[in-house]
Parts: structure tokens; C-alpha cells; sequence
């Protein structure tokens, strides 16, 4: 099922897929054989939203890079989206990056790297201290209207940022963002505090990132079965081992009283939380994938259901 982003033309399947794994070592999408055979999955499971950055893969722009060869003639069958401006990222450009100069040797090397002659969806990766939101946003609105860009989002921005951006965009009559991508999840709900309320406000679409908690929420962990092959388990061991696993194994209890799985629980969750568009996923197997596809239509909570949960994982107060 399809949902618009915001207030643009975009339509979103309701599962996306995060393109973070493709080039990472280690991963079965590390060489261009797994990226191809995952996202040929997505596609034939009606995942139409594709999320990467410049900044993935073990080298920069490598997951764009495998993204464009694996994409090929199915290009127009997915929107396809990236970002800009990581600080973290080893950019080959000039300049501040929310400036003019920046964006635009930003979007060319994407545009190049993906194989295509424009992207749906383009997001700042994280807000620039050192340059004013209008400059960036005159930037951007140059590509939308050159038709390099459909529309804009951004990503990892305060709700005073946000607010800001939008103010900006109102007094220069230029494209404004039409999403917010920044992490959520039932044990990471502190956008739900301030970002979830100004995306609802100022009507973007918002795009939640790690919506699984780095695998907590797919059913695999329990308190006490962390599986060896996980990412969890090869980078982020203090996830799974200072969860907070009285709440998580209620929630499985929940999950097991309704029938439904915990993947099934955690997507439905989401997609019923306003005004989430669409939750993008990392998969690194095809398997995982249409798992993850078929979750994501499975169910949604009624409100009982949904307030059992949320007093599993209250939004922090401070």
C-alpha cells in the first residue's frame, strides 16, 4: 500500500529499505552479486521506497554506486532517494556544506553514481551550523526546478530547526522540505517528544530510521539469545546487553496475546504514527526483505493495544 510524503507528489510503499548495508564489509550486499539479489527482492515485494546517502559503504558512494548498476532498467519503478552533508563523510567537495557550491557538486556526483537523471527524494543528512537555511534552501530549490530534484527533505533536524527551515522557505517563496527523516523506534522515542509533533505541524512526512533498534524488535534477541551474526552483536554489543529486557519481554507477551509477531507488532506500531510515510528498514538478504515487506501489512494496533505498548515505552520526559 502506498502513502504520500507530506505534501508532495511522492507515494512511498509503507516499508522502505534502508541502503546503508549495501557495500558494507562483512554483509551479504557487501559485493555487487548481494546488492543486486536484495534489491531485485525488494521490488518483486512491492518495496518501492529506496533510502541511501553519499555517505554509504565502506568507501563514499559506494552504496550509490552499487545502486545504479543493480538498478538498471527497473529505476522507474522505485523513488529512489539520497542525502548530502554528512559532516562524517569524506566528500570530494568544495565549501560549506549547505552552500551552493557544495549541493551542487553534491548532487552531481549522486546523480553520476546512481546512473539516473534525477533523484525523487534529496535530503540535507545533517543541518550546517555554518550556513543559513535560506542559502541552502535557494541551493535546492535551483535543482528542483532544473528537474534534478523532485522534491527536498531533511534529515537528523531539531523541531526549532525545523520550524526555522520552514519559515525560510515561506519568506523566499522557495521549495520547501517535505520530510523529516530522524531515528525512532518503541526504545528510542525521543523524537516522539518534539520532531514527531513539528512534522505532524507543519504537515511533512516523517521517515523514521533504525525502526528496529538495530534487530530488538525483529523477535530475534532475547534476554538471553543475542544472535552471533548480528550487527548488534559485531558492532553495537551494548545494545542488546543494556536493553531494557522487562519491557521487551512484555512486549513479546503482548505480541503473543495478539498473534501477531514482534516484527509484525513494531511496523504496525509505526505505520499507524502519524505521520510516518513510510519505515525504512535495513535488509541484508532477500529473505529479510520480503519478511519485512509482508510485516509491514500484517496489522495495526487498535487503541488498547496501542496504549499496552506505549506504557511498555513511555517518550522520555527530558
Amino acid at each position: 500500500m502506498e502513502r504520500a510524503l507530506g505534501t508532495s507528489d511522492l507515494l512511498l510503499s509503507s516499508v522502505g529499505l534502508g541502503c546503508n548495508n549495501f557495500g558494507r564489509p562483512g554483509a551479504f550486499t557487501e559485493d555487487q552479486h548481494g546488492t543486486d539479489a536484495v534489491i531485485g527482492a525488494a521490488i518483486d515485494a512491492g518495496i518501492t521506497f529506496f533510502d541511501t546517502a553519499d555517505l554509504y559503504g565502506y568507501a563514499f558512494g559506494r552504496s550509490e554506486e552499487m545502486m545504479g548498476r543493480a538498478l538498471g532498467t527497473r529505476r522507474d519503478e522505485i523513488v529512489l532517494a539520497t542525502k548530502f552533508g554528512h559532516p562524517d563523510a569524506q566528500a570530494p567537495y568544495l565549501g560549506r556544506r549547505g552552500s551552493r557550491e557544495f549541493i551542487r557538486a553534491s548532487v552531481e556526483g549522486s546523480l553520476t553514481r546512481l546512473q539516473t537523471d534525477r533523484i525523487d527524494l534529496y535530503q540535507m543528512h545533517v543541518p550546517d551550523p555554518e550556513t543559513p537555511i535560506s542559502e541552502t534552501l535557494d541551493a535546492l530549490d535551483e535543482l528542483v526546478r532544473e528537474g534534478k530534484v523532485r522534491s527536498i527533505g531533511h534529515s537528523n533536524f531539531s523541531a526549532e530547526q525545523m520550524h526555522e527551515a520552514a519559515g525560510a522557505a515561506a519568506a523566499g517563496g522557495v521549495t520547501a522540505f517535505v520530510s523529516a527523516q530522524n531515528e525512532l523506534s518503541l526504545v528510542q522515542r525521543e523524537a516522539d517528544r518534539e520532531v514527531v509533533p513539528a512534522a505532524r505541524e507543519l504537515g511533512l512526512g516523517f521517515l523514521p530510521y533504525f525502526p528496529l533498534a538495530n534487530g530488538l524488535l525483529t523477535g530475534k534477541f532475547a534476554r538471553d539469545r543475542f544472535p552471533e551474526d548480528s550487527r548488534i552483536m559485531r558492532q553495537r554489543p551494548h545494545v542488546a546487553e543494556q536493553a531494557d529486557w522487562d519491557a521487551l519481554d512484555a512486549y513479546r507477551a503482548h505480541c503473543a496475546d495478539w498473534g501477531v509477531t514482534m516484527l509484525e507488532a513494531t511496523f504496525g506500531w509505526l505505520l499507524d504514527h502519524a505521520p510516518v510515510a513510510s519505515v525504512i528498514a535495513g535488509a541484508s538478504t532477500p529473505d529479510q526483505v520480503r519478511q519485512n515487506a509482508l510485516a509491514g501489512e500484517r496489522w495495526r494496533p487498535d487503541d488498547a493495544q496501542r496504549e499496552r505498548i506505549e506504557a511498555l515505552f513511555p517518550v522520555p520526559t527530558s
